[in-house]
């Protein structure tokens, strides 16, 4: 099972941008440990941040067919982007969607989420460790699946 992981805008700042809110885990943190727990399952992980909303859909893009499912974290994307949503609508590979704080506690304009039309699922709210929780969901649901 191959799993992409995408991290979007300002998420490469993690450990030192905004800590009461995010935690202090660095994105090589959380990189580091889910790959201990893919490993563990027996799932290859990849990873991939980017600050630009059109790197990330043509990642999207380019999933298909190479990896078995998404997690993404679109950052303040995830409020704002049709085009992402369309990507991931395009594509069709269960994906789960996850935020390190919880959406509904912040302010108004980050309440809703324009891409959870395209994903499976969402984990928020667990700092770093919900791209664990993530994972094991993914794998869960693209088990079920086969």
């Amino acid at each position: 099972m191959r799993v992409l992981v995408l991290n979007g805008p300002n998420l490469n700042l993690l450990g030192t941008r905004e800590v009461a809110v995010y935690g202090t885990a660095t994105l090589a943190d959380i990189e580091q440990e889910v790959r201990r727990e893919a490993a563990g399952a027996g799932v290859e992980v990849e990873f991939f941040q980017s600050n630009s909303e059109g790197e990330l859909i043509d990642r999207v893009q380019g999933a298909k067919g190479r990896f078995d499912g998404l997690i993404i974290n679109p950052g303040g994307l995830t409020h704002t982007s049709v085009s992402l949503l369309d990507a991931l609508l395009a594509v069709q590979l269960p994906t789960v969607e996850i935020h390190l704080s919880n959406l509904a506690a912040r302010d108004e304009i980050r309440h809703k989420s324009i891409i959870g039309r395209g994903v499976a699922g969402r984990v928020e709210g667990f700092g770093a460790s919900g791209y664990v929780l993530a994972l094991i969901g993914l794998i869960s649901l693209i088990g079920s699946k086969a």
